[in-house]
């Protein structure tokens, strides 16, 4: 996990965060109308973002145990694993940017799932109380997202059931900052988060040290 590491995941969502916020940007500001007249959003706020990353950590432990499987099978499986993660890196800088939409088709095989457990959501709106938040944030974190179908390749890396887990909900709390920030009305970030410049930046940023991990990968600096 030295290149894969639990900062670096951190990092990734907070550069990601910026697809966040365009995606689930309508979400999070459709929370504040579901929150109880006369209480202070924040707390409903966070728990529904705990419970989106509670999901990710969840997807991710899966992943991790199917990634120590799939490594003890296949011959050469940790450098193969490492290389796929860093050339959906790549995908994701791509993406962000609009220069390449490859992860939107990695996004349907998410649909079918989606549509079933998204009517359940509706159970706990209005909330009632900031628990009733979490439910909610955790069936909204199964929501098809190429970012998050990217990510989940550095659990599979890790070959482990928590290690996956907590790469997960690493990258998840780097998307915490962008998406509190909009929830409680922050609209000027999301007008810089969504400029082309913003998302040209970082994902050169995102292309180039994936690059460097590719590097590192085959030259056997791990």
């Amino acid at each position: 996990m030295s290149d894969y590491s639990f900062i670096s995941a951190f990092v990734v969502g907070l550069a990601g965060s910026l697809h966040c916020v365009g995606m689930c940007g309508g979400i999070a500001g459709a929370l504040r109308a579901a929150v109880p007249g006369g209480q202070p959003p924040l707390p409903y706020i966070v728990s529904y973002n705990l419970g989106r990353i509670t999901s990710y950590a969840i997807a991710g432990a899966v992943t991790g145990v199917l990634g120590q499987v799939a490594r003890a099978s296949v011959s050469h499986g940790l450098m193969i694993f490492q290389l796929l993660s860093a050339v959906m890196l790549i995908a994701m800088g791509l993406y962000l940017a609009q220069w390449w939409r490859g992860l939107a088709h990695l996004e349907k095989l998410g649909n079918g799932l989606w549509q079933r457990i998204r009517p359940w959501s509706k159970r706990f709106i209005p909330f009632r109380s900031p628990l009733s938040a979490f439910p909610y944030g955790f069936i909204w974190g199964w929501l098809p997202c190429g970012l998050v179908y990217s990510t989940l390749t550095w659990a599979l890396v890790s070959g482990d059931g928590l290690y996956g887990a907590a790469t997960m909900a690493a990258f998840g709390l780097g998307t915490l900052p962008a998406l509190i920030a909009v929830s409680l009305g922050a609209g000027w970030l999301l007008t810089l988060l969504q400029h082309p410049k913003s998302k040209s930046l970082v994902a050169c940023c995102l292309i180039i040290y994936a690059i460097f991990l590719i590097y590192r990968t085959l030259t056997g600096n791990n």
